[in-house]
Order: C-alpha cells, then sequence, then structure tokens
C-alpha cells in the first residue's frame, strides 16, 4: 500500500484492515452505534488507524496485535487491550506473544500496569475457551 492514497481508497482499505482484524460482528455493532457526533471519529479510525497504519506491508498484522496490546496496556485502556486480545484469534498473536509483551510492559511501564492487564487478558483468553492455556 502507498501514501499516495486517495482518502476514500485509504478508508476502503482500513475498513477492509479494520474488519480482518476484529471480525465483522465487531465492526458492524461499532458502525450501527455511530451517530452523527461520533462518525467522524469512526471515519477518522478506519483510515488512519486502519487504512494507514495497520494495513502497512513492513509488519503482520501479528506484530502490529502485539505491541498494539503492549501499548494499550501500559496507557491503561482496558477496553481496547480486551479488544485487541479477542483480535488475536484473527491476527494470529498467541498467548506466549502476549505474555511476552506484557513482560516488557512491567519493566518498561510498570509492574500495575502490566498487573492489571494480566487481569484482563486473562478474563478474556477465559471468555475466549482458553483459560488454562494461559
Amino acid at each position: 500500500m502507498s501514501d499516495t492514497l486517495a482518502p476514500s481508497d485509504r478508508f476502503s482499505q482500513g475498513m477492509a484492515t479494520r474488519r480482518a482484524v476484529l471480525g465483522d460482528d465487531h465492526v458492524d455493532r461499532a458502525q450501527l452505534a455511530s451517530t452523527d457526533f461520533d462518525r467522524p471519529f469512526q471515519e477518522l479510525i478506519t483510515e488512519a488507524a486502519w487504512g494507514h497504519v495497520w494495513s502497512r506491508p513492513t509488519w503482520t498484522k501479528r506484530e502490529r496485535s502485539i505491541v498494539t496490546i503492549a501499548l494499550l496496556a501500559a496507557l491503561g485502556q482496558d477496553e481496547e487491550v480486551a479488544m485487541h486480545v479477542r483480535a488475536t484469534a484473527n491476527t494470529g498473536a498467541t498467548h506466549e506473544d502476549i505474555r511476552e509483551a506484557l513482560l516488557h510492559v512491567a519493566i518498561y511501564a510498570g509492574v500495575p500496569a502490566a498487573n492489571h492487564a494480566i487481569k484482563i487478558v486473562k478474563q478474556v483468553f477465559a471468555e475466549m475457551g482458553a483459560g488454562k492455556a494461559a
């Protein structure tokens, strides 16, 4: 993908990537919940985050997933951590990948942030039917 894509092309690519990572159900729910107030925000994240960053060919979706989970954990973004852990079913990031990312969070962003994220990840794994594997 090129940085010279027109916004409409970037949005289309972003929507395809967003659906590939988060799943149709999640994206459909977000679109149905969108109002005139937050529609510009939804368009922004679809185009910028999903169409530009997540669609770049340099890293795999697995690699982006690992980095995203670590960043969100470090920032204490609980709902987003859970959402992106669920998305690992589509990105290929493994439980081991997430564990290693959270070990980095502990060292570079703080033990409390990692500890809290581990709690969230374990809950999501249990919801996904993988509780003991974590």
